[in-house]
């Protein structure tokens, strides 16, 4: 069997190459070799210069991936690509070809699953780490061909390994993970996950939870983060070497744990959890004729609103509903703008307001008994949801319009009261962002 063994420099965050060097191997000796540095056409950032001495002036007469691609692509065919974490060189190299219309498919070997499998025991698979450990020679570290000849020599030593030739044959099978599982997450550890609803933690080498996602089926979402080419998912897979999930047992359930997990945890790639979340407001005013309107606004310029919403379409399907129950005009409730009478597609039992075929008085008291009703809506809620086992049910816990949290029962527990569920919650802080996740199905009730 032919490897190619290969190391890549990129410019960050930008993730273009700027240094690529690949050597040929049959098993037994280096049979060819290529080296280049690569013109980015971007800039490349101090801090990258400082770690692999690459600089702009070095590459600016380099040339273009375009250029050396062929070149690639002849020393790569019908061999193994084998790399040090192997999925971010892969992933680079692929997004090169990508750019330029290639698509790009080899077979991968990573030397660091490799090493972890036929060389336990060793406190860090780092490449300068277990270079030093090995006693392997690496020469100008960070530097593509420096570091992929120190690669050939580990790749030499696994492959002479008493277990090598069923751990090759095991990590090279198409229905294998390996070559896709992060290079210091444990295949037993990702097999554990389950296929049901819940949230998951990324966490480091110190314990600690880079990440929190939620999901219907946890093994399926964590694997997209194996085959995601971000930027970010490459830098988090990298840095992975546990994940711990929770059951949910419903999508609702696994947003409202998802949240509260965040917020405890502040894990640094969720970045999405930062962001400022706008709330829509319904509020109500009277024009020069004296009849009273329902309109909205951004959240933070009403300040006392009838009530809030997190889109658009929520808003809108809210005031239909209160249209159609107390006739309303859609004109007067801005579901219809610039109309000199209302011609809404779905409500048809406007009273004639908007053709003074009523009097702004019988109009006025609809509205105000709307606005009454909506601010008096505020009871207990109970959201039932699908347990985390089929003997199991979920439910939310809303008390006064304020989310109290979740719980799990039994169903074969006797529920007499609202009161009663108090011995199954599990307490939560209400938040903008919670409020945010239950709109939706607050509606539907």
């Amino acid at each position: 069997m032919i490897y190619t063994i290969i190391d890549v420099e990129t410019t960050g965050r930008t993730n273009r190459m700027t240094e690529i060097s690949v050597f040929k191997y049959d098993g037994n000796c280096v049979i060819d070799e290529f080296t280049s540095l690569i013109n980015p056409e971007c800039f490349i950032p101090t801090h990258i210069t400082a770690l692999t001495g690459i600089d702009n002036g070095l590459v600016a007469n380099a040339p273009r991936f375009e250029e050396i691609a062929q070149d690639i692509l002849n020393i790569t065919e019908d061999a193994v690509f084998v790399a040090h974490n192997v999925n971010f060189d892969y992933s680079i190299i692929s997004g090169e070809f990508q750019r330029i219309g290639i698509k790009f498919n080899r077979k991968k070997l990573c030397t660091v699953r490799l090493s972890r499998r036929l060389l336990p025991g060793y406190r860090s698979y780092s490449l300068g780490k277990l270079s030093r450990s090995l006693q392997i020679d690496l020469v100008d570290r960070h530097r593509a061909r420096g570091d992929a000849e120190a690669t050939v020599t580990l790749f030499e030593l696994l492959l002479n390994q008493p277990q090598a030739s069923d751990v090759f044959t095991e990590f090279l099978n198409k229905n294998s993970r390996e070559a896709t599982l992060p290079p210091n997450l444990p295949k037993a550890t990702f097999e554990a996950l389950p296929n049901s609803a819940g949230i998951y933690y990324f966490k480091d080498k110190k314990g600690q939870v880079i990440y929190v996602g939620k999901a219907i089926n946890i093994k399926k979402r964590v694997l997209s983060h194996f085959y995601s080419k971000t930027k970010k998912s490459l830098d988090m897979v990298r840095e992975t070497r546990d994940i711990d999930f929770e059951l949910s047992g419903s999508e609702l359930v696994a947003l409202l744990m998802e949240d509260a997990a965040i917020k405890h945890h502040f894990p640094i790639y969720n970045k999405v959890s930062k962001r400022t979340i706008q709330s829509i407001a319904l509020f109500s005013y009277q024009d020069r004729k004296g009849i009273l309107h329902l309109a909205s606004n951004k959240g933070r310029l009403v300040p006392d609103p009838i009530v809030s919403f997190y889109s658009i379409r929520e808003l809108r399907k809210f005031v239909e509903k209160l249209c159609a129950k107390y006739k309303l005009c859609p004109k007067y409730c801005h579901l219809q703008e610039s109309v000199s009478e209302c011609s809404h597609y779905s409500i048809k039992n406007c009273n004639g307001i908007c053709r003074d075929e009523e009097t702004v008085e019988d109009y006025n008291n609809r509205v105000l008994e709307a606005i009454y009703d909506i601010s008096n809506q505020k009871d207990d809620i109970i959201l039932k949801e699908k347990g985390r086992h089929a003997n199991e049910e979920a439910f939310v816990m809303i008390k006064s319009g304020e989310y109290m949290g979740y719980g799990f029962l039994e169903k074969e527990e006797h529920i007499n009261h609202i009161e009663d569920l108090n011995n199954f919650l599990i307490p939560q802080k209400d938040n903008i962002d919670i409020q945010k996740i239950l709109s939706p199905y607050l509606q539907k009730i």
